[in-house]
């Protein structure tokens, strides 16, 4: 079985994919910022009796993430998987959104990715085996109005897994991107938004929010996601991405048949009415 670094296992995602890895026997390496916020991911192994290590990695903080991937290589020897999921959300209209936050929303979710990947890669390519798994999600591939920070920070994490992935293809390790639609996560509780009803742009933020309970109609569960990393390092003809839910299945298919005009007019004055039944066409969700 393989041993697993998992990063942002506090709750979400990262909780359910360290559960579901363990569950399978794999020996699991639970990142989390602070052992004081790991309080379902304790009560789970005591419960379950999991093979699963609680380390503590702080991805902002290279010093932390080095230690934390010492950690787990004396401990372990070796590590098989890497899933980079820390992540924080929230954002704006790019002009309302303060530009040290945006870098903020970087550092943790591209730079802290890159932290981990630079600190795993060594061992990796010595033998020549192992995986990455980096957390994206379908707003790496549509960018939305009104969320424009967050999409362009999965834009440049999917950039970096692409060339990421040609770099290391001829020392065996496999890379991959996993593009959830809307999961039911506490992230949207966490998540810091900036929606000013004076702002000139309040419009979009109303719009984000119709399109957010578009995708709530099938949203996915944590569980879905783990199941599909599991699946992607697991499978023996393994492809670059994974899209997760059926929100974001339609989501990049309808993108997908839009010229980048056609797509960029969704953004014109429309009452709600209007701007339903654009979205209701272009991604064939029922309302």
């Amino acid at each position: 079985m393989s041993v697993v670094l998992i990063t942002g296992t506090s709750s979400g995602i990262g909780l359910a994919t360290a559960l579901h890895f363990a569950r399978l026997g794999h020996e699991v390496h639970a990142g989390v910022r602070n052992s004081a916020g790991a309080t379902q991911l304790t009560q789970a192994i005591e419960r379950e009796k999991l093979s699963i290590r609680p380390v503590v990695i702080d991805v902002d903080d290279a010093v932390s993430v080095r230690r934390g991937v010492t950690e787990v290589l004396d401990k372990a020897g070796r590590i098989d998987v890497l899933v980079n999921n820390a992540g924080i959300g929230g954002g704006g209209p790019i002009e309302d959104v303060p530009v040290d936050w945006a870098k903020g929303l970087f550092e943790t979710n591209y730079f802290g990715a890159i932290r981990m990947i630079q600190a795993v890669l060594p061992s990796m390519r010595e033998r020549r085996s192992g995986a990455i798994v980096n957390v994206s999600s379908i707003a790496g591939r549509v960018a939305v109005a009104g969320h424009g920070h967050y999409s362009a920070v999965k834009h440049a994490l999917e950039a970096a897994t692409e060339a990421l992935a040609q770099e290391v293809q001829a020392f065996g390790i496999r890379v991959v991107i996993i593009e959830p639609g809307v999961v039911v996560t506490p992230i949207f509780t966490k998540a810091r938004r900036f929606a000013d009803p004076a702002s000139p742009y309040a419009v979009h933020v109303r719009r984000l929010l119709l399109f957010y309970q578009m995708q709530m109609k099938t949203p996915s569960q944590p569980s879905d996601v783990a199941a599909v990393i599991h699946e992607a390092v697991t499978t023996k003809a393994p492809t670059l991405r994974y899209l997760v839910g059926e929100d974001a299945k339609r989501l990049a298919a309808g993108r997908q048949r839009l010229t980048d005009e056609e797509y960029i007019a969704g953004g014109r004055p429309m009452d709600d009415e209007e701007y339903l039944d654009l979205m209701r066409r272009r991604f064939g969700f029922d309302w």
